[in-house]
């Protein structure tokens, strides 16, 4: 069984998208940021960075229980786990799935998320942020649609975990200072995406 420790973040949707994509079996235990529960002694046991998601799995590799925290570990974690093509196991395929969850965890997290930070939640105007994160951001978005103009997901031919990291930044949309129908192949992608059945209820967690 595994615990997972997330809140409705595009970073806690990873986890559970990509829980539901291998039909695994996991209890949530909702971690309310905006209670600060992310700073409670139970939580900094599981991950000191007091950060969602983070997961606790009772059969580790070596049998006994292991804790994993970050996003993107979680996604590679859970898929050596189970052998998932979600992430190739060798080969230039696996390679540039790395790649391309590396530029989500570096690129896209950081700076759609400073975006949001300026756009929707500052307490005060600063417009030379909001231009500088929001112009990062239109030049992410190009990026993506760039290569998803050329494949059909990021990694190339084949759905993996650099799409599922991606895709819950993506859906935040209509936060950003943009039309996403002005980059009309992560458009499709996003749109493919949405009608995975695994991708619905992964974005359903935590339901509270």
């Amino acid at each position: 069984m595994i615990d997972l420790y997330t809140w409705g973040t595009p970073n806690g949707k990873k986890a559970s998208i990509m829980l539901e994509e291998l039909g695994l079996d996991y209890t949530v235990h909702p971690i309310d940021i905006t209670k600060g529960d992310q700073f409670t002694p139970e939580f900094l046991a599981i991950n000191p960075n007091n950060k969602i998601p983070a997961i606790v799995d009772s059969e580790g590799p070596d049998g006994t229980p292991i804790t994993v925290f970050e996003s993107g570990a979680i996604l590679m974690y859970l898929a050596e786990k189970t052998g998932s093509d979600l992430l190739p196991l060798s080969g230039p395929a696996r390679y540039a799935t790395l790649e391309w969850l590396m530029l989500q965890m570096g690129g896209v997290g950081p700076m759609f998320g400073q975006v949001h930070h300026f756009v929707q939640f500052a307490k005060e105007d600063v417009p030379y942020a909001k231009a500088r994160y929001s112009e990062e951001m239109l030049r992410l978005y190009g990026v993506l649609d760039k290569r998803l103009g050329a494949h059909p997901y990021l990694a190339g031919e084949q759905y993996s975990i650099a799409d599922i990291a991606t895709y819950p930044w993506v859906s935040r949309h209509a936060w950003h200072p943009m039309e996403l129908s002005d980059y009309p192949n992560v458009q499709r992608w996003y749109d493919m995406l949405g009608l995975r059945e695994a991708v619905k209820r992964g974005m359903n967690v935590p339901n509270v």
